[in-house]
C-alpha cells in the first residue's frame, strides 16, 4: 500500500512508520514537527514538513502521490493546552482532520485509520473497564474533538464511502515519548529520575490509567489497516494502574532511591480510565502482550541510552 502517516515524527507515528515500512509498504510522513523529531523518521520514509491546516500544503500532499490509507496521528495532544484554548484545540483537531478528510474522498483514498482517545472521549467512567458502547461524555475540548472527528469519519463512511477505523487508545508509553510538557507521566518521571531530579504527583497519586506499550498499538494499527466499514476500538489492558505505582515502578526500574514528592492536584484530572479491550480481541484476536512492569523496564533502558543533544 501507498500510506500517508500525518504525526509520523511525532511517538507514536514513528513507530507505526516503522511497521508499515517493514511491511513493504510506501511511507509518506507529513508532520509540522512542533512534537516531532526529524531523528524519529525512519530510513526509507519521505517526510513532508507542512502543518494539516495548511489546505495548500495538503493538497499538493495528496496530488504528489495516489495514497491507498491515511493513518491519522497528528494532533493537539495535550488536553490542559485544550482547556486553556479550544478554539486552537479545534483548529488543529476538527479542522485540520477535516481538510485531510476532503482530500481523501476527491483523490479516492480507501480507508482511513484515526489515532482516538478512550480516556478522553468516556469522560468520567461509570463502568470498569469501560467498553465501547460506554456513554461518551468528554470532559475536554480534546476529548470533543476527538469523539466529533469519529462521527465525522462515520459520515465520510456513510456518505462517501470512505473504510475508517477509529483506536481508542488508552495511555501509550515508551521508548520515543516526549518527556517534555505536561503528557506522558512514564516519560517524563523517567527522564526526571535518571537525571537525578524528584518528580512531582500531582495530589494524592491514586489517580489510576490504563498504561498500553507501544508495540501493541502499533499490531493493533496494522490488523485494521486493511479493514473495511466502520469500527470502533478500544486500545488498552483492562488494567488500572495509580500514578503512584508508575513512580514506584520507574524508580525501580531506574534504581533510585528518590522519595515521593506531591503537589497540587489538578482541576479537572479524571480520577480512574480503564478500558475493555474484549471487542478487538474477539474481532481481530488483538491482545496486549507487554505488560506494564517490561514496558517500564524497555522504556528506562531507552532513555537510559539515548544519545545526548538527539533533535
Amino acid at each position: 500500500m501507498n500510506i500517508l502517516l500525518t504525526g509520523g515524527a511525532g511517538f507514536i507515528g514513528s513507530h507505526i512508520a516503522d511497521a508499515y515500512l517493514a511491511g513493504g509498504h510506501q511511507v509518506t510522513i507529513l508532520d509540522n514537527l512542533s512534537t516531532g523529531r526529524r531523528s524519529n523518521v525512519p530510513d526509507g520514509a519521505v517526510i513532508v514538513e507542512a502543518d494539516i491546516r495548511d489546505q495548500d500544503a495538503v493538497r499538493r500532499v495528496f496530488a504528489a502521490s495516489h495514497f491507498d490509507l491515511v493513518n491519522h496521528h497528528a494532533a493537539q495532544m495535550d488536553v490542559r493546552k485544550s482547556v486553556a484554548d479550544p478554539i486552537y484545540d479545534a483548529s488543529v483537531n476538527i479542522l485540520g482532520v477535516l481538510t485531510l478528510l476532503q482530500e481523501c474522498v476527491r483523490t479516492g483514498v480507501k480507508r482511513v485509520v484515526f489515532a482516538s482517545s478512550g480516556g478522553a472521549v468516556y469522560g468520567e467512567q461509570e463502568s470498569f473497564p469501560a467498553e465501547e458502547s460506554h456513554p461518551t461524555r468528554p470532559i475536554s475540548p480534546y476529548g470533543v474533538a476527538k469523539l466529533t472527528t469519529e462521527q465525522y469519519l462515520f459520515y465520510y463512511h456513510a456518505v462517501f464511502g470512505l473504510n475508517a477505523a477509529c483506536l481508542r487508545y488508552a495511555n501509550v508509553f515508551g521508548p520515543r515519548q516526549n518527556p517534555e510538557g505536561e503528557a506522558g507521566v512514564v516519560a517524563i518521571f523517567t527522564r526526571k529520575l535518571l537525571a537525578g531530579q524528584k518528580p512531582v504527583i500531582n495530589g494524592d497519586g491514586k489517580q489510576t490509567r490504563d498504561y498500553v506499550f507501544v508495540s501493541d498499538v502499533v499490531r493493533a494499527n496494522m490488523l485494521v489497516s486493511e479493514r473495511t466499514g466502520f469500527q470502533v476500538f478500544n486500545i488498552g489492558t483492562g488494567r488500572e494502574t495509580d500514578v503512584n505505582q508508575i513512580f514506584h515502578g520507574i524508580r525501580q526500574a531506574v534504581g533510585s532511591a528518590c522519595p515521593e514528592v506531591h503537589g497540587d492536584a489538578k482541576k479537572g484530572e479524571q480520577r480512574r480510565s480503564v478500558l475493555s479491550y474484549a471487542l478487538i480481541q474477539k474481532t481481530l484476536g488483538w491482545q496486549p502482550t507487554v505488560m506494564l512492569e517490561e514496558g517500564l523496564s524497555r522504556t528506562v533502558k531507552f532513555f537510559r541510552e539515548e544519545a545526548p543533544g538527539r533533535e
